[in-house]
């Protein structure tokens, strides 16, 4: 019997989980649940009907796992443990800072209910969480560095929306090249953040709105923008839709390390994302999650978890038996 997936949200995210469950043959879109009027969402997914979030608590039984779509900076700290109260839940969280004290309200949320909930499934959070953890067991003495971009930023993008007077924003992360280069030379660099990325955003503003205070805004947020080198255009909807519609991105995780008595030897590891579409990407990563998820309910392995807690082989629909002679 296939996984029946619930969405919860319908923006680019929850458009990207609905594209992609379709290349997942043992699951099921059954239902997206939204905080606008029903009857205005219109879905790609011929059959599935779409619900009001009011009605989440009336649905547990028609359910697997739910996907919470909602964006990092306000919604997910407060929607995802209310929502592993009734069901097994993913989510991308991506406010690292934060990550510890999200884990635990989910924590405590899912192992009340008996309900197995993942956050921050994505690619940072998530694919390269798992690149640093493999590449510090392997050269654990070394330094790590983490490069996103140059790409859109679904998280400071939403975070940008968020602020009043802003119509519409799109924010651009993208890595000092400098600072690449020095990484792959294997100096092993001091680097602060402000020496890695810079921030680039552009900004519809709603008629009549603050432009200073909206740009003040925006650089001194904590955990998104205060701690980088931030530009913020200001330009017309006409200019939005026509250069920044795409949602591309991608980045870079090194681990430059030694090896050797005297440490004599150096060695690079480089793992690295180039994304058209940074939500179906995601989606994509969610998706496999999504299925670790639905085996862990069913062995009674409940909790919130992370990409670090879960085994590889869960993230595929393929046997073990196929698994080791395919892959390994």
């Amino acid at each position: 019997m296939a996984i029946r997936i619930g969405i919860i949200g319908y923006g680019n995210l929850a458009r990207g989980v609905e594209s992609e469950i379709r290349r997942c043959p043992d699951m099921e879109l059954k239902g997206v649940f939204t905080r606008r009027d029903p009857s205005s969402v219109k879905i790609k997914t011929e059959g599935v009907p779409v619900f009001s979030v009011s009605d989440l608590k009336d649905k547990t039984a028609d359910f697997d796992i739910m996907i919470n779509c909602g964006g990092s900076a306000t919604d997910l700290p407060v929607t995802t443990p209310e929502y592993a109260a009734l069901y097994n839940v993913i989510d991308s969280f991506d406010t690292h800072a934060k990550i510890p004290e999200h884990f635990k309200a989910v924590d405590d949320a899912s192992k009340s209910a008996n309900k197995v909930s993942i956050i921050s499934a994505g690619w940072d959070p998530g694919m390269f969480s798992l690149q640093r953890l493999y590449s510090n067991c392997i050269l654990p003495e070394g330094n790590d560095y983490t490069f996103w971009g140059k790409g859109v930023s679904q998280g400071h993008s939403d975070a940008i929306r968020r602020i009043p007077g802003v119509k519409n924003g799109k924010q651009y992360t993208i890595p000092v090249p400098a600072a690449l280069d020095a990484v792959r030379s294997g100096s092993n660099p001091e680097l602060t953040t402000r020496q890695k990325h810079t921030r680039e955003c552009f900004v519809v503003a709603e008629e009549g709105a603050d432009k200073a205070l909206i740009e003040k805004t925006i650089k001194e947020m904590p955990n998104y923008f205060a701690d980088y080198d931030t530009t913020v255009h200001f330009i017309s909807e006409e200019e939005f839709a026509a250069n920044h519609s795409k949602l591309n991105h991608g980045g870079f995780v090194f681990r430059s390390g030694t090896t050797g008595l005297n440490g004599e030897h150096k060695h690079i590891i480089e793992y690295s994302l180039k994304l058209d579409s940074n939500p179906e990407f995601t989606a994509s990563v969610i998706l496999a999650y999504a299925r670790a998820a639905f085996r862990l309910y069913e062995k009674g392995d409940y909790g919130c978890k992370t990409v670090f807690d879960i085994a590889p082989a869960l993230l595929s629909p393929l046997s073990g038996d196929e698994l080791r002679a395919k892959m390994l």
